[in-house]
């Protein structure tokens, strides 16, 4: 690999490793199966697998054909959360097919008492919140990429209006169009 170190950090000009995506997430909590019955309600995620008596946990999202997209390992209800900005994870972002599902996942959060904020990116519509642990993730639909025009190349966080992006991207709206 070819590969040039300058004082502002490391640029790869060769990519050795061909990633063709994220395969799944594994995280730490207090409780594995209060976290899998959360990310079952919520997400509609199914456990495919239970070790070591419960204290890991593998879940699938519904109609997915991995084998699994989230790990859950317990470490116990005094383990501690590293302060936010921290050096680690932020979030995971999960994507939904359509801006219709991103409203209903709105709801969903709303109501578990999960939803933490939504964000405009320009490319993608996107909603955050947190896990019981705390463990913070963000539920986003991807725009068009023939619409992300100017946000091509650069990001935004702007505030999402969530009832009007279903308006123009969503199954009523397509419909009208």
């Amino acid at each position: 690999m070819s590969a040039d170190s300058s004082a502002a950090g490391m640029h790869t000009t060769t990519v050795s490793i061909p990633v063709a995506r994220l395969n799944h997430a594994v995280l730490y909590v207090r409780d594995a199966r209060r976290a899998a019955d959360f990310y079952a309600h919520v997400f509609g995620f199914e456990v495919v697998g239970e070790e070591f008596g419960g204290k890991a946990i593998f879940m699938r999202a519904a109609g997915g054909d991995n084998h699994h997209d989230l790990g859950l390992f317990s470490v116990g209800d005094a383990a501690g959360r590293a302060p936010r900005g921290s050096v680690g994870l932020y979030h995971l972002a999960w994507e939904v097919p359509t801006i219709d599902d991103l409203a209903a996942a709105a709801r969903t959060l709303s109501e578990a008492g999960a939803l933490g904020g939504a964000s405009d990116h320009g490319v993608s519509k996107s909603l955050y919140g947190a896990d019981p642990d705390g463990n913070e993730f963000e539920i986003m639909w991807r725009v068009p990429r023939e619409s992300w025009g100017d946000y091509e190349h650069h990001g935004a966080v702007l505030p999402l209006d969530l009832e009007a992006e279903v308006r123009r991207w969503g199954a009523e709206g397509a419909a009208r169009a």
